[in-house]
Formats: structure tokens, sequence, C-alpha cells
């Protein structure tokens, strides 16, 4: 597999999309640093995301290009969980300006939800499927059926920041204690008896966890609660929960600053904000009873032999497969059926098709796992719904 830093520089020579990417998980350090945790929880999501240009072979989009009316503009926001892959397809589309315009903010999948219900974007963006209260307030809002369209698979890996530990494992009790605040300190005989030989500090160990609505965080509570019923019955799961320990950040970048930026910290984010930080991830003991590292290969594993459902609204967790990584989900694109603008509808189409059809390079050199043929057939039966 071809390396995404060296991917990235082949193929922007400009480099503004990483340096964009950079300088915004730099900002957020900075912040951290500084003690400035309430930048983390008021970030304007105006800074946050890209625009692209898109052409398209058919006569509909061929029309909007030649056009002599102002250019379509799409507007998107929601989950930060895609945001890198989601940024990368922007740039792919660099070149051809062709008269379609969109821009994605990665601001949380709370935001991306509320934003989609208030009509005040083309789309919306997910880690955690609308609930049915949500599909109801939507579909009243819009008057037309919401669709979720997976876009990809990707791990919530669990990262931590300790001077000299390269490699830790942690199984479902260990993990669960971390986050219910029993496990307190590094050397716990909990975490020691599943890491005979490694040098564990003395040290205390400080949570770290999302302070907005977020996708990635009801992955991962989902996950928690399917594997604690202690966690299941006082915490429970979704986009927001009453953390019984820890500190927040704003997104993934700002989990992954918090991690970074304070010795000790243990905490969770999405694989590809891992790696880009140089992060070391937890090996996790998954359902079969095997310590996995989060990859490509144990991302896959994990939609091996799901039966998904008609309106594409599933759950990857605690998979039962062999080699899978336990924390795994997929991300939506949220669309409405029926758009009010023909323009924009069949631009977005495009957009997707494209991006389904086409960007699964991309995402495999960014981590995420493209889905499987036969839930990208039913993926695209959606979006060519949409009219």
């Amino acid at each position: 597999m071809i390396n995404s830093n060296q991917y990235k520089s082949n193929r922007y020579k400009d480099g503004v999309l990483l340096v964009c990417r950079r300088a915004l998980v730099l900002v957020v350090v900075l912040a951290v640093t500084v003690g400035v945790f309430g930048l983390l929880t008021s970030r304007s999501p105006a800074g946050r995301g890209g625009s692209l240009d898109i052409a398209d072979s058919s006569s509909s989009l061929q029309a909007i290009g030649s056009s002599s009316s102002p250019r379509t503009g799409l507007n998107g926001v929601g989950a930060s969980f895609p945001q890198p892959l989601y940024l990368e397809w922007i740039g792919a589309f660099r070149d051809l300006n062709q008269g379609v315009k969109i821009n994605y903010q990665g601001m949380g999948s709370g935001g991306g939800i509320q934003q989609l219900t208030q009509l005040t974007v083309d789309f919306g963006a997910s880690d955690a499927p609308m609930n049915d209260e949500e599909m109801a307030a939507a579909e009243q809002a819009a008057g037309s059926r919401v669709l979720h369209i997976p876009a990809v698979f990707g791990a919530v890996v669990v990262s931590y920041n300790v001077e000299g530990l390269e490699d830790l494992k942690l199984d479902p009790d260990a993990l669960a204690g971390i986050f219910l605040g029993d496990i307190t300190r590094w050397d716990d005989v909990e975490i020691a008896v599943l890491n005979p030989g490694v040098a564990l500090p003395d040290q205390a160990i400080q949570v770290a966890h999302r302070s907005d609505a977020s996708g990635t965080t009801s992955i991962f509570t989902t996950y928690l609660s399917r594997i604690s019923s202690r966690w299941d019955d006082t915490v429970g799961k979704g986009k927001e929960v009453k953390w019984p320990v820890g500190v927040g950040g704003q997104g993934n970048d700002g989990v992954s600053a918090v991690i970074m930026q304070q010795p000790g910290t243990l905490g969770y984010v999405e694989l590809s904000y891992a790696l880009e930080s140089g992060l070391p991830v937890v090996a996790l003991k998954n359902k079969a009873g095997n310590f996995v590292m989060p990859s490509l290969e144990s991302t896959l594993a994990a939609g091996r032999g799901v039966d998904f459902p008609d309106d594409l609204r599933f759950d990857l967790s605690d998979a039962i497969a062999a080699d899978a990584y336990p924390i795994v989900g997929a991300t939506w694109i949220l669309a409405y059926e029926k758009m009010k603008d023909p323009v924009k509808a069949e631009a977005l189409k495009a957009f997707l098709n494209w991006a389904l059809e086409n960007g699964a390079e991309i995402a495999e050199e960014l981590h995420y796992a493209p889905l499987p043929e036969g839930l990208k057939s039913r993926a695209l039966e959606q979006v060519n719904s949409i009219h």
C-alpha cells in the first residue's frame, strides 16, 4: 500500500489540502497547550472543510457547466470521522471545475443531522444512523424521505500518550474500566496482566473524549454498551453521553490534540487521525478472543457476514469474525430523496456516484475500508433514487 503522505505529496503538488489539515490540528494543539479548552468546544465550523469543483459526462452536468447562470453550490456538514477522506475526494476533483462547487465542513454528526433537518444544507453526514425520531423530524420538515448512503467503513481506535510505551493490549473489561473511572493508573493490575513484560509507569490515566455530538462517540459507546453491562446501565450509548471521567475535545482533531499534549492521556479517535498525529494505538481483544490491531484488513473483516437492512441503517460493533477489529462503524451521507432544486439533485448524484465507484483507492490509502460490492450496489441504488 502506498504511504498516504507520499500519495498526497504526489497527487497535490501545491500541498494545499494537506497543509490545511495539518494547520488545523496545529491550531488545536496550540489551543490545548495554553489551556484554552473553550476553543475546542466553540470553534466555528466555517474554518473546517473544503470545496471542490466536479464535472460529469452526463448531459445534465454539461448543461450546468455551460450555463450562463451562476455556479450551482452544494453545501454539506457533519461527521469529522470521514473528514480526511472527504477532503481527499475534494482534492481529486479540483482540476475539473465544470460548474458545481461542493463544500463540506466537519462539525460533528449531530450538527450534520441538525442542519439537514433545518434545511440549511443540501446534505448531511453522520457516523451514526439517524434514529426514528430524528428521521421523522427531518422528513416532516422536508416533505421527503431521508436516505442513508454509506460511504466507507472506518475504525475507531484507542490512542494514548505514555513515554516509552509503544505496545499496549487491552481487553473489553479493562477498556470499560478505564472509561468508567474504575482503573485510574497505568500500572493497574488489570492492565499489567494483559501486558506481561511491559514496563507500565506508576502514572495517572487521564481520559479524553469528545465534547460535541459525535458519530465517533456513538460508535465507541455502542461498543462499550455491548461489552459492558455496567456501562450500558449507567452511561449508555449515543452521539452524546454523560461521561463518568475525562476531559473533552471538539472533533477527532480536538481529542487527538488533547492526547498529544497531555502525557498519561488515553482517548478514542478515528484511525486516520491517530496516524496523522503519530499516536500509538491499542491492540484490542475482539469477540473471538484475539488481540487485533486496527488496519484496513481488520476493518474490512468487521463487515463480513453482516445482514444489511433495507434502509441501510446498520451496526458493525463487536463483530464475530476472528480477524475483525472490534470498534468499527460506517459513515453515511444523509440526503433527501426529493430535492427542491433539480440541478442540485443531479450534481449531488454525480458526486456520490463518482465517490462510490472511483474513490476506493483514496479511501484505502487513508485507512478507510471501501464498501463490499453488494453493499456498494445498494448504496448506489439509494443515490440514484435522488430526484
